[in-house]
């Protein structure tokens, strides 16, 4: 499957969740987890997308290290689900809007982008980001209406 088809997923699980957010993880070209901000109501404020997922997949391959997977994410990570994914090893992030786009639509955001955090670590994650950008920011503009 292409960056495209997953990323459709991925706003697919946005469209379903608590917070207009969603994450696939991939490896092999195959899903291993999905993921929704506020998956439940849980008041948890870590219950991002990415983390989610993340924990996830952790639990389902019974392991922390998560080499090969790709993330794939409705904006940029924050600065907590990007240290998540550096730390779970995560080869590759790729996203819609960019965690500026996001502030925009929805205010509060830390901006500081995964460019950045990503030269500060030894190990460097492969990042593409705007992928299905115009479709994500239809589908979060529809939501402020």
């Amino acid at each position: 499957m292409s960056d495209e088809k997953f990323m459709m997923l991925a706003i697919n699980e946005a469209k379903e969740s608590l917070f207009p957010f969603g994450c696939v993880l991939v490896k092999e070209n195959q899903i291993i987890t999905t993921g929704r901000s506020g998956k439940t109501n849980t008041f948890d404020p870590t219950a991002h997308a990415e983390i989610n997922a993340i924990r996830s997949a952790c639990n389902k391959l019974c392991s922390k290290d998560l080499s090969g997977v790709t993330l794939y994410s409705t904006c940029e990570p924050c600065p907590m689900c990007f240290s998540a994914s550096w730390w779970a090893n995560i080869n590759r992030i790729v996203f819609g809007i960019s965690l500026k786009e996001s502030s925009k639509l929805f205010g509060q955001e830390i901006l500081v982008g995964v460019d950045y955090l990503n030269g500060k670590g030894d190990n460097k994650i492969e990042i593409k980001g705007g992928v299905l950008k115009e479709e994500i920011i239809k589908l979060y503009s529809g939501l402020k209406n």
